[in-house]
């Protein structure tokens, strides 16, 4: 299960931001801290961490909107992550995420109605060399065919 996090405040938001504004890379290291706090990337954070690293706020909602892994609003209770990289396509990974889309009824980058799961595509969990992979809630599964997806979507629905 992912974990429970803060409910957004400006004033949290700003502490986050002042906290690690500093730091070499601080756009990603920010949006990072930001999402592991509050669960997601807060819309009106990206005016705040332009104004306090002196960029625009389309050079962040740039960085931001460039990463898969920064949301726009928090993830279901679980999160599965299926390997969309060139190598797992190849191997039938388009199929399966079809496949998952369709059991769950969300396209990749969503969550279900009920907010149990969000699907999210990854690019490359490294265990590619004879079938596509996955993660649910950061676990990774390998090897992954039609009988294990349909066991980490019935794991994730729980």
């Amino acid at each position: 299960m992912t974990a429970v996090s803060e409910h957004w405040s400006e004033a949290r938001g700003a502490e986050i931001i002042a906290e690690h504004a500093g730091q070499e890379g601080a756009t990603l290291v920010i949006l990072h801290a930001l999402q592991e706090a509050f669960g997601y990337v807060p819309e009106p954070a990206i005016p705040m961490v332009a104004q306090a690293l002196s960029l625009s706020r389309a050079e962040v909602h740039g960085v931001f909107t460039f990463y898969h892994d920064f949301r726009h609003k928090p993830a279901g209770r679980h999160v599965l992550k299926l390997c969309c990289a060139e190598a797992c396509q190849a191997a039938g990974g388009d199929r399966l995420a079809a496949r998952a889309e369709a059991k769950l009824g969300v396209s990749l980058g969503h969550t279900t109605a009920d907010d149990r799961v969000t699907l999210e595509p990854i690019y490359c969990l490294g265990l590619c060399a004879t079938a596509p992979s996955a993660m649910l809630d950061g676990r990774l599964v390998g090897r992954l065919d039609e009988a294990r997806l349909d066991a980490l979507v019935a794991e994730a629905q729980r």
